[in-house]
């Protein structure tokens, strides 16, 4: 449970911050057009992402024992540095977010957009292949059930943003929501990050 929670955590304060996907997702929710098409794709690629991270760094550190070490330390340093990234974005004031009027789109379409957003985003093989599938090794011999966290935080927080989306429109579109909720994400990094250098003060890695 201390592994599913942790990835949860992780993969939800990862896919909290304000991003073209993000948007995107919300405005379908706004528009309610293919909103279940939308978060399906990002559900699952998602999962197919983090999925492929666990089992690819698994291998990777049985063949380089070393590897575990310098991607925990790189881990913590990604994490702290996210961390001052999203207390920045706080301190500059957040972003409001809002759809933009247009006329209706087909599925395929949207389903084309979402993809492009998805598999086109750099930072997507960042956080699932290297971040996640890295620290899913601190939880050894459980790090399926930190992938399951951090999937199930995925498919979480796509619908809620998608399908509650008419709930949160008049929230999200204030700058000042999105302050609170940079702080909130800062704030969880930093505490993974924490929490990693105690792991490792207590397992004795170097």
């Amino acid at each position: 449970m201390v592994a599913v929670f942790s990835g949860f955590l992780t993969g939800l304060g990862l896919i909290l911050a304000i991003g073209a996907q993000n948007a995107f997702v919300l405005r379908q929710g706004l528009r309610r057009e293919h909103v279940g098409l939308v978060v399906a794709i990002c559900a699952l690629s998602d999962a197919a992402l983090i999925a492929a991270g666990v089992a690819g760094f698994g291998a990777a550190a049985e063949a380089f024992p070393w590897l575990g070490t310098a991607m925990l330390w790189g881990g913590v340093g990604f994490l702290g540095f996210y961390g001052v990234l999203r207390f920045r974005a706080a301190l500059r004031g957040g972003e409001g977010l809002a759809a933009q009027g247009a006329a209706p789109a087909t599925a395929a379409r949207v389903a084309l957009t979402c993809l492009a957003l998805t598999w086109l985003n750099p930072h997507v093989y960042l956080d699932t292949l290297a971040l996640l599938g890295a620290l899913s090794a601190q939880y050894a011999p459980n790090e399926t059930a930190f992938g399951l966290g951090a999937m199930t935080a995925s498919l979480s927080f796509f619908a809620s943003l998608g399908y509650g989306a008419r709930l949160l429109a008049p929230v999200l579109s204030k700058p000042r929501a999105w302050v609170v909720t940079e702080l909130a994400i800062g704030g969880t990094m930093w505490a993974l990050a924490a929490n990693l250098v105690w792991r490792a003060l207590t397992t004795g890695l170097p």
